[in-house]
């Protein structure tokens, strides 16, 4: 019993911390939340739809979709961020918002309103029975490919130049811009490597839901937001914690409450979130003063 819970918490973690690091990988550099974020799954859900009828096998279909879900999120800084960047906060907010109901509305109109199946491969949704625990394949791979990608992303961090650049800039941007450092390429680096990361946890995402929608990306998007809330805006190490911690308040209240109030596990989330944010404001993890560091 035991061991199960844990086999879940680390698979349901592994995709909540993913979320949170392709979401606080934009905010360290531009200080700003992007809110367009969780439409990306909303992109890789309809990508992987449109390819079902294709004679193409899944993973490529999987990998179409991770490609999109990265231009979309180079394109949202293009059209929601760069233009307004320099104006106001306020204005970067309502463009990103703005550009989230776009593609919500493009879903609605040029496809569904209603759930669309999500074509998956039969070994996903297999179960492996192994110490007592019965836990279908994705999660199994969720857990490999989330520790995988989270080894590759802080070696890239910590040895390319392109990652100290990105460094530097979330530790002060104006000051790597005087120095010379790409603002522009940075940024646009950010919001790729988010959309690769948002992509990956996506695609696993759609795996255990099976369908997308036009809303499908609110809870993906809320998840992000909160884990890198309670881990700390201004912290890679946080973020990921933060959706362990996440998942681990989650998975504790499906096992603990009564099956007649498990609808109500939202409350009971949300009440310890504000618990941690009232005893530790600024996140477990307050990390550096302006931004990522690894």
């Amino acid at each position: 019993m035991f061991l199960q819970y844990i086999v879940d918490v680390l698979s349901l973690g592994s995709l909540y911390a993913l979320f949170a690091l392709g979401l606080v990988l934009v905010y360290g550099i531009l200080k700003l939340v992007n809110f367009a974020y969780g439409e990306l799954v909303l992109v890789i859900g309809y990508s992987i739809f449109l390819l079902k009828g294709s004679p193409f096998p899944w993973f490529f279909m999987a990998g179409t979709a991770i490609v999109m879900s990265i231009s979309f999120s180079i394109f949202t800084d293009y059209v929601a961020f760069r233009p307004v960047r320099e104006k106001s906060v306020t204005a970067v907010l309502i463009t990103s918002f703005a550009f989230a109901t776009l593609l919500q509305n493009a879903a609605l109109l040029l496809i569904s309103a209603k759930p669309k199946n999500v074509p998956m491969p039969s070994i996903l949704s297999d179960s492996v029975q192994f110490l007592g625990v019965i836990t279908p394949v994705r999660n199994l791979i969720s857990i490999f490919v989330t520790f995988l990608c989270l080894i590759i992303f802080y070696q890239f961090m910590k040895r390319s130049t392109l990652g100290l650049a990105m460094r530097a800039a979330a530790t002060n941007f104006n000051m790597s811009r005087m120095l010379g450092i790409p603002a522009n390429l940075v940024i646009t680096s950010a919001f790729a490597m988010s959309g690769l990361l948002a992509g990956i946890a996506g695609t696993l995402w759609m795996s255990k839901i099976a369908n997308v929608f036009p809303g499908v990306g609110l809870e993906p998007l809320l998840i992000a937001f909160i884990a890198t809330v309670i881990g700390g805006m201004r912290s890679v190490h946080g973020a990921v914690l933060g959706g362990f911690i996440l998942a681990f308040i989650d998975m504790s209240f499906n096992y603990l409450l009564p099956q007649d109030i498990l609808k109500f596990r939202d409350v009971f989330t949300f009440s310890i979130v504000i618990l941690i944010l009232l005893i530790r404001p600024q996140g477990l993890i307050k990390g550096p003063a302006t931004g990522i560091r690894t």
